[in-house]
């Protein structure tokens, strides 16, 4: 893995470059799209609901000043729907620069989603892994590309790692138990991803954003006592326009060109937690979502 420069406070043009940003209707995703778009970027925002993605996507043209931002709508919680979103981008997009996988979700209660995943480790981890397969071709293609996962310093809750033996949270359930552990697969795959794309021009980096105040944790995602912490700090902690920065410093910076395999909080490359640093997991989480997603459509295609 090799180490970045320091980073600077500039902006980069992003003219003639093409993003695909999840979780864009909202808080940092959003941010990031603004950032990006005005830098030059034909942007497409990626969002599970039509109506909110469509409010985003005049926000966005509006606050960037541009007419290059496209909305696919999708849900990282139905690998079917992610298949379809994929899909629609590489027909409308040849080239595609930069993948900020930044959607993600911290859920009070225990769910699964549509194909029986339980529903945080779906929709944070298995979600972008298989959107990020999808797309990885046309990454190659496009080269020089990046891929920016955005983490969170939660991973560190995760001392244990991933929990091999309980990926799906079937014999005890934590909300943020859950979250962290998804947070950690975040870190594990996008090291991994930057293993197996040594030498294709394509960089896979993690981030860091801050504590922002968005729409995490809030959408009825959240209830209880951990919707009521996150009001109670929400003073505290960064507008989405500055948790972007790492985002969009990563996705853009000529200083982390070939820079791959780091994780970053604040524009600077910082070290994770043990659990994160450890490739045996790391292989061992690809492998095992390989099998989960593949049989998971595999099953899809066969009942149709």
């Amino acid at each position: 893995m090799t180490a970045p420069p320091s980073p600077s406070t500039r902006t980069w043009s992003m003219e003639g470059k093409t993003v695909v940003i999840t979780g864009a209707n909202s808080g940092v995703g959003k941010a990031t799209a603004v950032a990006l778009a005005a830098a030059g970027a034909r942007t497409v925002i990626a969002a599970r609901s039509e109506a909110r993605g469509s409010q985003a996507l005049a926000d966005i043209r509006r606050d960037s000043g541009s007419d290059l931002v496209d909305l696919v709508v999708f849900d990282l919680a139905d690998l079917a729907s992610i298949r379809d979103g994929a899909d629609r981008v590489l027909e409308s997009h040849p080239e595609i620069h930069v993948l900020v996988n930044n959607a993600g979700l911290v859920l009070s209660e225990r769910s699964e989603t549509k194909d029986g995943f339980e529903s945080t480790f779906g929709t944070n981890h298995l979600g972008p892994f298989y959107l990020t397969r999808l797309l990885n071709d046309r990454l190659i293609a496009s080269a020089p590309a990046r891929v920016v996962s955005v983490a969170s310093t939660a991973h560190r809750s995760a001392r244990h790692g991933v929990g091999f033996d309980d990926l799906q949270s079937e014999r005890r359930y934590s909300a943020m138990n859950a979250y962290s552990r998804s947070k950690l697969a975040n870190i594990l795959f996008t090291n991994e991803l930057a293993r197996r794309l040594a030498g294709t021009g394509v960089t896979a980096n993690s981030v860091h954003p801050g504590t922002v105040a968005s729409g995490f944790a809030r959408d009825d995602d959240a209830r209880g006592l951990l919707a009521f912490g996150v009001k109670v700090i929400k003073p505290f902690i960064l507008t989405p326009e500055k948790g972007a920065r790492t985002s969009v410093y990563v996705a853009s910076s000529p200083e982390v060109e070939g820079v791959t395999g780091r994780y970053f909080v604040r524009c600077k490359p910082k070290t994770p937690s043990a659990a994160a640093r450890d490739m045996e997991a790391a292989s061992r989480l690809w492998t095992i979502s390989e099998q989960l997603v593949d049989e998971a459509t595999g099953r899809r295609q066969g009942a149709l």
